[in-house]
């Protein structure tokens, strides 16, 4: 994917910001082992993810990469969101995606030259001053891992610390959070969040019931 042309740059300050509360995250569940641990360990030093990803966009990721799986297709598209601080740590909350037709084979994806206008269209309604913090893309049948293309990619539009790319691979279930690391990639922890008491993949919370006191 070769970067876009800019024509016009805003910065956008970063807030400060608590970021979703323990009781309104969850693991996903195509976390690799490895993964996983990394997830606990941000639960159990009760730290920052580096990524919240929201049930809404989640959704239209796996999505995405489901529909195309079967035929050993790649997709891709962008994440859409804001970035934060909470005591000194940067932070970013994906809130949509946006993506568009595309030219895509088992082995490389790209948008369609000829549809970006439609891309452009889709991020503006996206309904939120939003920032692209990131991007996603899929490897059905070979796992996840940043392919040397991926890397290039990366680097060239995504070098920022809250940058991440979201890897996908709908034949064997799995999805990673990756960041840069000087000339090379990590796997980052995140996390899916959901509004209020909506669980992420469809069950509903209730709140407890205080038990009245007998007064005596």
């Amino acid at each position: 994917m070769s970067a876009p042309k800019v024509v016009s740059e805003t910065k956008k300050e970063i807030e400060e910001k608590s970021p979703p509360s323990i009781i309104n995250i969850r693991q996903h569940y195509w976390l690799t082992a490895e993964s996983k641990e990394l997830y606990k360990g941000v639960v159990l030093s009760s730290g920052v993810f580096p990524v919240y990803i929201s049930r809404k966009a989640e959704e239209k990721i796996r999505n995405h990469a489901m529909e195309y799986g079967d035929d050993g297709t790649e997709v891709m598209g962008f994440l859409l969101g804001e970035v934060f601080e909470h005591n000194g740590v940067r932070y970013a909350v994906v809130k949509d995606v946006a993506t568009t037709s595309l030219d895509a084979s088992e082995v490389s994806v790209r948008f369609d030259k000829d549809n970006m206008e439609q891309l452009f269209s889709q991020m503006d309604s996206s309904g939120f001053d939003y920032m692209i913090v990131g991007w996603y893309h899929s490897h059905p049948g070979h796992s996840c891992f940043m392919s040397p293309t991926d890397m290039r990619t990366q680097r060239a539009m995504f070098q920022e610390d809250y940058h991440s790319a979201i890897v996908v691979d709908p034949l064997k279930m799995e999805i990673e959070a990756y960041g840069l690391d000087g000339n090379d990639y990590k796997p980052i922890p995140f996390a899916v969040f959901w509004e209020e008491f909506e669980d992420p993949y469809g069950k509903k919370t209730k709140k407890k019931k205080m038990k009245k006191l007998n007064p005596d």
